[in-house]
């Protein structure tokens, strides 16, 4: 039986590198996209199922080179994890750089376009037609934290790329969905447990939880068939203030 062949953005750390080896273990072929070639390598661990495939997701030439790549080495694209992002201090609107402001959207909708574009793309026209995309939203696509303007805009994009997804995935037998994560422990969420601002202008410390987790969600919901869809799941510390917040 032929292994399957996924796509994750970002998979030189946090949710990316998790997720890269779980799926590595579960016996997918994966190929590590990032823009750090030695943090991919030292993802890869040697694995022989794995493929350091660099790729800046802000530029389209990088991108369609990537993908172009893993096509050269396996064939075809079953799953993409369109993983990478960024998030930027908090701080309210007027006091956010425009440059900031540009920085953090070519990656977190711009990137997200262009993978996605990729993706769709070759499982359109790869035979037997179809695949799985799944998008990295945030608990920030449904409720903001205090001073996420730039963030909080970029996820509720996402929102509206996984659902256009869904619809016009339809017809080339490409699932689309959005894995909404609150509070992984990973450099990202480094500040939670210390103490972080509350909509009440309080600052407490937040629960996280192992980033294993989402990575064990991300191997499951590659693994349905395609005529089964998860359009969004949500997976969080159980306490964290997302039920509530504000």
């Amino acid at each position: 039986m032929q292994m399957k062949t996924a796509v994750i953005t970002g998979a030189g750390s946090g949710i990316g590198r998790a997720a890269a080896q779980a799926m590595l273990a579960a016996g997918w072929q994966v190929a590590l996209a990032g823009r750090r070639v030695d943090a991919l390598a030292e993802t890869a661990g040697g694995h022989a199922a794995a493929l350091v495939a660099p790729a800046d997701v802000t530029d389209a030439g990088s991108v369609e080179a990537c993908f172009a790549a893993v096509m050269a080495k396996w064939g075809r694209v079953d799953f993409l994890f369109n993983n990478a992002g960024l998030s930027l201090p908090a701080a309210p609107i007027d006091e956010i750089a425009v440059e900031d402001w540009l920085q953090l959207s070519a990656t977190n909708i711009t990137g997200m376009f262009l993978v996605a574009r990729a993706a769709f793309g070759q499982m359109r026209r790869q035979s037997p037609q179809g695949g799985r995309i799944l998008n990295n939203g945030s608990i920030s696509a449904h409720v903001p934290r205090p001073g996420s303007v730039p963030y909080t805009m970029s996820k509720h994009a996402v929102t509206g790329l996984t659902r256009t997804l869904c619809l016009d995935g339809r017809a080339f037998n490409i699932a689309a969905g959005q894995i909404d994560i609150g509070n992984a422990a990973t450099a990202m969420a480094a500040a939670f447990p210390k103490g972080v601002p509350q909509a009440d202008g309080q600052i407490r410390a937040e629960p996280v939880m192992d980033v294993d987790e989402v990575a064990r969600m991300v191997v499951h919901l590659a693994g349905l068939p395609l005529e089964v869809n998860v359009p969004f799941v949500t997976i969080m510390a159980r306490d964290m203030p997302y039920i509530g917040r504000g």
